[in-house]
């Protein structure tokens, strides 16, 4: 086995025993806020600290980066070449409320060029994985983004950050969306948001909260099934900020990247 496919075998065992963590506790865990409308469950620190256990364990050189602070007995190495981006529980408003869509997104990256991603969601035991140059998979069919070529035809998704305010950026951008786009959705969980996109479910979709772990192996799937990612304004997209557009193809993005230079999105990222 070469060192790809090791990755994404891991990358992919480490997600779903992640996600069945997930549905054994749904129910009967605590919840606590981490800020104001940002919730954390005892179910995001156990599934995070199954993840790093099984990713060390095959690769003790790397390192671990989370969204929840998880105080191993085996630390990561913080100054490792290759960094393992996992959001343990995507969409945690949605599981606390028992609502069936949310996910565990992992992804492997090294030298700020992304390797290999899963974004898994253990409801419906769907499975989306991309491994660098070899195409986007869903339980192992390829998939393809969309061919839809307006935004007129276009499905997409958005997202918002815990609090949104009157007068947020965020606001003005799905309003003026509503007017141009067939429909819009917001499911609450940005990888599976970019995994969908990536089967050709929806055909764009925007964040200007997102973070490294919501987006790390969604982007990967995305680019990898034909699609086109960038940060808002348009600029190349940064992994470390996570603030992105995305579309189906280069002529959809266009049409997003005009509508959002309409409402004012400017390099960086809108914060409300």
């Amino acid at each position: 086995m070469n060192a790809m496919s090791n990755y994404i075998t891991v990358c992919e065992q480490a997600a779903r025993a992640s996600g069945a963590v997930l549905l054994e506790k749904m129910g009967k865990v605590a919840v606590r806020e981490k800020a104001p409308a940002d919730l954390v469950t005892e179910a995001d620190l156990a599934s995070q600290e199954l993840v790093c256990r099984k990713v060390l364990d095959a690769f003790p050189d790397h390192q671990v980066i989370g969204e929840e602070n998880v105080n191993s007995a085996r630390a990561s190495h913080a100054r490792a070449e290759y960094h393992w981006i996992v959001d343990p529980l995507d969409g945690t408003t949605n599981y606390v409320h028992g609502v069936p869509h949310f996910s565990v997104s992992l992804a492997l990256e090294h030298n700020e060029r992304l390797l290999v991603g899963t974004v898994f969601d253990p409801v419906s035991a769907e499975c989306f994985t991309a491994v660098a140059g070899e195409g986007s998979y869903l339980n192992g069919r390829r998939i393809h983004t969309s061919q839809i070529a307006t935004l007129s035809d276009a499905l997409a998704a958005v997202g918002f950050p815990p609090g949104v305010s009157r007068d947020s950026l965020d606001l003005a951008v799905f309003t003026e969306a509503l007017e141009s786009f067939q429909a819009l959705r917001r499911t609450g969980s940005a990888a599976l948001n970019l995994s969908y996109l990536a089967a050709g479910r929806f055909d764009a979709a925007w964040s200007f909260s997102t973070k490294i772990w919501d987006v790390a192996a969604g982007v990967l799937i995305i680019r990898e099934a034909g699609g086109v990612v960038t940060a808002p304004d348009g600029s190349p997209f940064e992994l470390t900020q996570g603030h992105f557009s995305a579309a189906a193809n280069e002529q959809l993005h266009a049409q997003l990247q005009a509508l959002l230079a309409r409402v004012g999105v400017t390099r960086p990222g809108p914060r409300t």
